[in-house]
């Protein structure tokens, strides 16, 4: 999760249709059913979407969409907290056939959402604390209020993935959807996908095995680190079971500890992942004089600290690559 993101008002029109399908709470449905003559999808706020059939033009949040992606389930439109072009999960992707209906957090298109005419919209919830609490009042991930929420289910129905605990959990969560959209989840590319996820599993327990120390950042010039706390990210979870020793910024709120620039070199690391959603890169940080009293800094220790999304093939990529940072950093914090 980046840095909590400034939301953006905007004037937006309302859009009168019709929803493609009812939503309903219903504890003892099944989490995804395709039943003859209709499909069915029970989302993590249990909330049980049920349609006539399965859907066929699906949109959403880039980081839902990307993964879905890569099981074969094109979207039709996506929005998010940075332009599906600029988005590096889709990096390779031909985007001429989807609609980008939303280029920074919040600001949604809502006519244009609406003209790309989806059957479903997808996208994510996060918890409250670290607890994996969710709060039902509180918008989706990628809205900016529930009004706007309101107003995109008119649309179609939304279903939520819960990014929260490992993002073992959250990839076999995803996977579930994907599979009740029509993937092929025992295909030759899902299963050579879940071997390369596997692979590089253990090539990155086996990099982290040097104990070299990480510290996930977003750096702003006016207010220096947001520090990730590892067991709040489902990405950041999942490579700590694996190995990697995260720098534990401490503090008492969920995610993030923050420090001042005059602060930040008390935080000491090996290796330094910086945020590639709206936060200063490398170059940018060096502007601030007490960057420059970092090891890692000193170093040159400092790689992309990636959005990755909840599948086989984008946890891969990124593990592969974490993995030959750390087997080449050295210890210096």
């Amino acid at each position: 999760m980046s840095r909590p993101p400034r939301l953006i008002g905007a004037s937006l029109a309302l859009v009168a249709l019709l929803a493609a399908g009812a939503c309903s709470n219903a504890e003892d449905t099944e989490a995804a059913a395709a039943t003859e003559g209709g499909w069915s999808f029970t989302d993590d706020l249990g909330t049980t979407v049920e349609l006539d059939a399965r859907p066929e033009r699906v949109a959403g949040l880039n980081d839902v969409a990307s993964s879905l992606w890569n099981y074969g389930i094109e979207p039709v439109a996506t929005f998010g907290q940075t332009s599906a072009a600029d988005d590096v999960q889709f990096e390779g992707r031909d985007l001429s056939g989807v609609d980008i209906v939303g280029e920074s957090y919040g600001a949604i298109d809502l006519e244009a959402l609406a003209a790309a005419d989806p059957d479903l919209i997808v996208t994510t919830v996060y918890p409250v604390d670290s607890e994996g609490t969710l709060d039902e009042t509180q918008p989706l991930y990628g809205f900016e209020s529930v009004e706007q929420q309101e107003q995109v289910a008119r649309i179609a129905p939304v279903v939520a993935i819960a990014w929260r605990g490992s993002a073992a959990d959250v990839i076999e969560r995803t996977a579930e959807l994907a599979e009740s959209l029509g993937a092929d989840m025992d295909g030759e590319e899902v299963t050579a996908a879940r071997q390369d996820y596997e692979d590089a599993s253990a090539a990155l327990t086996r990099a982290a095995s040097s104990g070299v120390t990480v510290l996930p950042v977003a750096a702003y010039p006016d207010e220096g680190f947001y520090m990730a706390k590892a067991p709040d990210d489902p990405s950041l979870h999942l490579y700590a079971d694996l190995g990697v020793q995260f720098v534990d910024p401490g503090g008492e709120d969920y995610f993030w500890q923050t420090a001042s620039w005059e602060a930040v070199p008390q935080y000491r690391s090996d290796v330094i992942l910086y945020s590639l959603r709206g936060a200063m890169t490398p170059e940018e940080m060096a502007t601030q004089p007490t960057y420059g009293l970092l090891p890692a800094a000193q170093a040159q220790q400092v790689y992309p600290w990636e959005y990755v999304g909840m599948d086989y093939v984008a946890q891969a990529r990124y593990m592969e690559r974490l993995a030959g940072w750390l087997a080449d950093a050295q210890r210096v914090g």
